[in-house]
This record gives structure tokens, sequence and C-alpha cells, in this order.
């Protein structure tokens, strides 16, 4: 982001307390800041934290949006420092209200309410990784999730609105997801997509174009769109 990653990191104190001593009333940025600096000395790599057993009373909202072509803007600028987004991404957390997917950014302290127009990962590489006598599809997110295509992780095709405030069907188009993690769901890119056609099996079946791809010794349809 132009200026965003400066807003960001001027918001970082100079002192890592542990996330249990930060007091509540800290403002949400540095509170996160102070979590992330904190945790980077002891977690290895880019590991992903326990969320599920972290249940944070203190909830607020964040002025960042997770686009639905997969870019994170922050106070109307684009961050484009992609160490950055590649932590943020370590605490995405979902939870439905409701039947409304909320999303945020979660600490054992803190949750940060953040809006995500589509997917709040995006998919931009697959590849064929051999193991075990088996050919896995293996797919990573632009923020370093990896995940193999397999019974808990299948790809799915569903409708997208480009503009929701209209009920203009142009506007609509069919994407492909993935089940990523903690309930988190990745659009897979275009890019990507059209690779999957090139490794996968294309097939007429009464009328409609079948998509066949092979992992970890089991196969795996998609009835691909006519548009």
């Amino acid at each position: 982001m132009s200026n965003d990653n400066s807003k960001i990191d001027n918001n970082t104190q100079s002192s890592a307390n542990s996330p249990q001593n930060m007091a509540s009333n800290q403002n949400p940025m540095k509170a996160l800041n102070q979590y992330l600096k904190s945790a980077a000395g002891t977690r290895e790599g880019r590991a992903i934290p326990p969320l599920e057993k972290w249940h944070p009373e203190q909830v607020d909202d964040m002025d960042l949006v997770i686009k639905a072509n997969g870019e994170w803007w922050h106070e109307g600028g684009q961050m484009t420092r992609e160490s950055l987004v590649s932590l943020f991404a370590t605490i995405l957390w979902k939870e439905e209200n409701n039947g409304v997917a909320e999303y945020f950014l979660k600490t054992p302290v803190q949750k940060l309410r953040i809006q995500v127009e589509d997917a709040p990962l995006l998919i931009n590489d697959v590849g064929i990784v051999d193991e075990a006598n088996n050919s896995w599809l293996e797919f990573t997110t632009t923020t370093g999730d990896v995940v193999r295509l397999d019974d808990e992780h299948p790809i799915t095709l569903r409708a997208y609105s480009l503009d929701c405030t209209t009920d203009d069907q142009s506007d609509v188009q069919v994407r492909p997801y993935m089940p990523v993690r903690n309930g988190l769901t990745a659009l897979i890119g275009r890019n990507v997509f059209y690779h999957l056609t090139e490794i996968g099996e294309l097939t007429e079946q009464r009328g409609e174009t079948i998509l066949t791809l092979q992992s970890g010794g089991r196969s795996y349809e998609l009835s691909m769109p006519t548009g």
C-alpha cells in the first residue's frame, strides 16, 4: 500500500509485551501489531496459531477490506508488503452470525472485524507432487497456505455477483473455490484454473463439459460453466 505500510508500522510500539499483558483499552491497531511482533519471535516459519483455542471478549472494527481480486486494502490504500499481508492472513478467522459470514483478525485478546468481498484467500499456483506412489494436485495461496485436492478440500463452483446492488445476470460470474483451513475458502485464480483444464481431462457428458482431475489416486469431476 502506498502509505498504508507506514501507517501500520508506525503504530507498532518499540517494546513487545506478551499478548496477555496488553491492556484491553489499547488502540486496536497498536494491540494487533504488538501481538504480531511478540508472536514473530516465538513461532517458527509461517505457523498458524491455535485460533480455535482463543476466546477474546474485545471486538473492534478495522478499516481493512480483502477485495474480490485478492488484494488487501487498509484505510483506502492497498497493502503492498507481501510479508505483512501473509502475517495478517495467519490470524484470519471466520464466524457465522445468523447465517452471515463475518471475518476477523484474531489474537488472544481481541478480534478485529474486517470486510471480505468474496473469498478471504486466493490461490495463485498449482503443481503436481509425487508422494507414496500417488500424484497430488497441490495448491498454494498468495499468502503461503498449501492445500491438496482431496475429499476434505474439493473444488466447487459457485456464482459471484460483480455488482451486488443489481439483479443483472451479466454481472454474475461462476468462480472456482476450495476450502483451506478454519472454514476459510480460497478463490482459485483464473490462470490457475486454466492450467487445471490442461492438467485434467475434458469430456462431454449429457450435454455438459466435465473436467476430471486426478489427485491422491482419486478422480474429481467438475461441470464446467457454459459462459
